[in-house]
């Protein structure tokens, strides 16, 4: 049987005593009820996860004692960055929560021209933090250990103008000449660039090309940036990942 997995700050260490954090604990006493005694999985997003004993709960404040470590078994061998054009607030929660869940290294969240969301620098602080709270919950969720980096928002042509050199670099396009699944092969590391509602225009296309990235295309028919984001990574991971 899976134990359930909570998301502690870390470093961790075996044998320490801490206290789970109050989203955690309130979800082991209030909504699991579990008791002292009781194991569960905690993890500090690092790669390792350690079996912990509840040792103490007083109301909504739950203590547990640091178990021996194991290394995380759920990351993929495909090293995957999703450069994701931000997207309505619930659309852009479910991608981010979907593409941790099928197991993307990182995720680098861009501002495009057909973006609907507009963010200032207070406002895309206080996105990633969400973003991140979602992202390290579909960790607890799928069984991964290490949690992907969630970047702060920024321009999309400034995010080409710090793009890494190494690896990969695909853009979806719905009228691309190749087929995502036709490419002959990948290297371990990829960088995915989807657009948002409305996707990219014409403009940030050639950029993205003039930036290394090439157009691709998932099949005849244009799916939500939501649902392409969940089609790609699945070919991508199926193809060349650890999907089955």
């Amino acid at each position: 049987m899976r134990l359930n997995r909570i998301h502690c700050d870390g470093p961790l260490a075996e044998g320490a005593e801490i206290a789970l954090p109050s989203a955690g604990a309130y979800h082991v006493a209030r909504v699991l009820r579990m008791r002292e005694g009781a194991t569960l999985t905690i993890f500090d997003g690092s790669g390792m996860e350690f079996h912990a004993e509840i040792v103490r709960i007083e109301a909504d404040r739950v203590s547990v004692r640091v178990g021996a470590p194991t290394a995380g078994a759920a990351e993929s061998p495909l090293r995957i960055t999703l450069v994701q054009g931000i997207s309505r607030s619930e659309r852009m929660d479910w991608t981010l929560q979907k593409a941790t869940e099928l197991g993307v290294s990182a995720i680098a969240p861009v501002l495009t021209s057909r973006s609907v969301v507009r963010l200032d620098d207070k406002q895309a602080e206080k996105k990633q933090a969400h973003w991140r709270g979602i992202v390290i919950g579909a960790c607890e969720q799928s069984g991964r250990a290490k949690i992907p980096v969630v970047s702060t928002p920024i321009p999309l042509r400034s995010h080409f103008a710090n793009v890494r050199k190494e690896g990969m670099r695909l853009v979806l396009s719905p009228v691309a000449p190749g087929s995502l699944a036709g490419l002959s092969s990948l290297p371990s590391r990829v960088d995915l660039l989807i657009g948002p509602e409305g996707g990219l225009d014409d403009d940030e296309l050639t950029a993205a090309q003039k930036a290394g990235f090439i157009p691709v295309r998932l099949g005849p028919r244009v799916l939500r940036t939501e649902t392409a984001a969940v089609v790609a990574l699945s070919v991508l991971q199926a193809l060349w990942g650890d999907l089955q």
